[in-house]
């Protein structure tokens, strides 16, 4: 690069700068840059529950809803 009077040589003083930048992507995963996940919505996921498997379902069965309270008893 030249220098001349009005673009004189670059002195490094906005590298710190530029580095905290830099160290702050770099400590992020790749698949958090890419697409990245609003922390509000991290938190307002709810916890797993297990199901039952597709196809699973016994139509027989006498309850059907056998973990929900029933009204008729």
């Amino acid at each position: 690069m030249t220098t001349t009077p009005e673009h004189p040589a670059h002195n490094g003083s906005d590298l710190a700068e530029l580095r905290k930048v830099i160290d702050e992507l770099a400590s992020k995963s790749k698949e958090e840059l890419v697409d990245p996940e609003p922390e509000a919505l991290r938190e307002a996921e709810g916890a797993p529950h297990p199901t039952e498997a597709i196809g699973s379902t016994d139509w027989d069965r006498a309850d059907p809803n056998p973990d929900s309270e029933s009204d008729e008893n």
